[in-house]
């Protein structure tokens, strides 16, 4: 199936509630985590992604440097997989945490079993990311870089970053916005969203 670009939610759009099953291994497997539980972050990063999809495989280093940096600087980072297990069963639970440990995850990684907060977030591909400020409110969307499978281009999750820091610095975010390209949410038979 050819790429997918995220459907860039509205900049302003308040962060979609969640609570959903963690599967880092930060935590006992299935621990839930809230979008509350990040209140009293000054940035807060969604990102969905998932095991198998080469777009993330591309990045998973890069995703784990941003899990560390969390830590350090005081920003919110979530993961969420919101793949049918049922037809891609290497995104299931089990795998999620095996692959978490694998890359070293400092994140939360939890699954949206019924893409219900998919749907919330308007998350369309594997990588999609999301960067809400201290008030829950969307501020960047878009792609981590301009790295893509098989180019030559470095993963620096320069574009990403940026946002990030844009926003721990008060500041604006007044740079073009691109899209994220990645491979398609695997949707359920019959839950497909209007927008996908």
């Amino acid at each position: 199936m050819p790429p997918v670009e995220s459907t860039m939610l509205p900049l302003g759009t308040s962060a979609p509630d969640f609570s959903l099953p963690d599967y880092s291994g930060r935590t006992e497997p299935g621990t839930l985590v809230s979008l509350e539980s990040f209140r009293g972050c000054k940035v807060l990063v969604v990102a969905f992604i998932c095991n198998h999809c080469p777009f993330v495989k591309h990045i998973v280093d890069e995703l784990s440097r941003l899990g560390r940096d969390c830590t350090h600087k005081g920003f919110g980072f979530v993961a969420i997989m919101p793949n049918d297990v049922s037809t891609h069963p290497g995104d299931a639970p089990e795998k999620m945490l095996e692959v978490a440990k694998a890359n070293g995850f400092e994140f939360p990684y939890l699954y949206d079993e019924d893409q219900s907060v998919a749907k919330a977030y308007m998350a369309s591909c594997t990588p999609d990311f999301y960067v809400f400020d201290a008030n829950f409110h969307l501020v960047y969307r878009g792609q981590l870089d301009s790295s893509r499978p098989g180019s030559d281009e470095p993963v620096t999750g320069r574009d990403l970053r940026l946002a990030i820091d844009a926003v721990m610095s008060g500041q604006e975010i007044e740079w073009p916005q691109k899209p994220s390209i990645g491979c398609s949410i695997k949707w359920k038979p019959g839950n497909e969203p209007e927008y996908a």
